[in-house]
């Protein structure tokens, strides 16, 4: 099996390519975080057992090659803090969207702002992508505040576009980045 990639931000921020073992610090998150990350991510409550975690990174992990996302953890000082990855990757139209969230510990010290900053320049620069695109929940400011900090473009409102615990559908806005806005 190949080594996971490590992509280094600064002294004490690190993304690491998902690995199975992590399956075991991404159920403990969730699981003693219900009610603050199940606000905004509607996989919290399917995620009831360790094993749908080990399910989810099985599922990230055994991918084709040609089909796969690279999705990391976040670690400060090699605690795990929450993970990142590129989702719904469209390689021919060279356009990517971004997605991530942390834990609560970790919240407000500009950590995800860095590691989507990281990401971005590894999109752009290393996969050849022209597009990087992040969907935030309308009423989720601390998530959207990452692209506005970073300098996307609010392209406008995805009308219902994701649906959250409680069968209730919520509103996404838009951010994107594209190659020569760098």
């Amino acid at each position: 099996m190949s080594r996971a990639m490590i992509i280094k931000i600064d002294e004490e921020l690190e993304l690491r390519q998902i690995e199975a073992a992590d399956a075991k610090d991404i159920f403990r998150t969730i699981d003693t975080q219900r009610e603050y990350l199940g606000k905004w991510l509607p996989f919290v409550e399917f995620t009831r057992e360790e094993a749908d975690s080990e399910a989810f990174v099985d599922s990230v992990i055994s991918v084709p090659a040609e089909k796969a996302e690279y999705v990391f953890t976040i670690k400060k000082n090699g605690d795990f803090a929450g993970l990142i990855g590129f989702k719904d990757s469209d390689r021919s139209n060279k356009k990517t969207e971004i997605g991530y969230w942390l834990s609560e510990g970790f919240q407000k010290q500009g950590i995800v702002t860095k590691a989507v900053e990281k990401l971005c320049e590894y999109a752009l620069n290393k996969l050849d992508i022209n597009r990087v695109q992040i969907k935030c929940a309308v009423g989720n400011v601390a998530s959207k505040n990452v692209p506005i900090r970073l300098g996307f473009k609010l392209e406008g409102i995805e009308r219902q576009g994701e649906l959250l615990s409680g069968n209730v559908f919520t509103d996404l806005e838009i951010y994107s980045k594209l190659k020569h806005d760098e």
